[in-house]
């Protein structure tokens, strides 16, 4: 397996590691001066002083929010997730949201959020006239449970 190549952009940067063996994904910290507040409802934009290469262009970076963080203090990625592409080779950066009625304070070095590898698929397009039909056919929200069998949703 072909290494993730992790350049420094910033020196006080943090290389990404697993915090353990079984971790998922690497830790992405804040490269920081100075601890940064980020108010109720907020969204501020991280640096974490690292560019990286994935190993193969049917490979994909996705940033997920570190689970104490989304759920002890409401912070998460604005996007939910974020995808890097495998020819991106700028600063990652995230985008840090404050869903509480709380003041955050993000502090130098500190573990913001984790990036995850995994494959991507990525078929040619092609337009048709027709899907093929299926027993769920469009059934939107919820069209699965059993309150709703036989109706459909419009989605639109």
């Amino acid at each position: 397996m072909d290494p993730l190549k992790i350049k420094k952009v910033h020196p006080s940067a943090k290389i990404p590691q697993r915090a353990t063996r079984g971790s998922a994904g690497y830790d992405l910290c804040a490269c920081i001066g100075a601890p940064v507040t980020i108010l109720p409802g907020e969204t501020v934009k991280i640096g974490t002083g690292i560019a990286i290469e994935i190993p193969g262009a049917d490979i994909a970076g996705f940033v997920f929010a570190r689970s104490g963080l989304a759920t002890k203090f409401g912070l998460a990625p604005a996007n939910c997730v974020g995808v890097i592409d495998s020819d991106y080779r700028g600063e990652i950066i995230v985008g840090v949201k404050n869903s509480s009625e709380k003041a955050y304070v993000i502090q130098p070095d500190e573990r913001i959020a984790q990036l995850v590898l995994m494959p991507v698929f990525c078929p040619p397009v092609e337009e048709v006239q027709e899907l093929s039909g299926t027993s769920r056919g469009t059934g939107g929200f919820g069209s699965t449970g059993k309150a709703n069998q036989g109706e459909t949703a419009s989605l639109f």
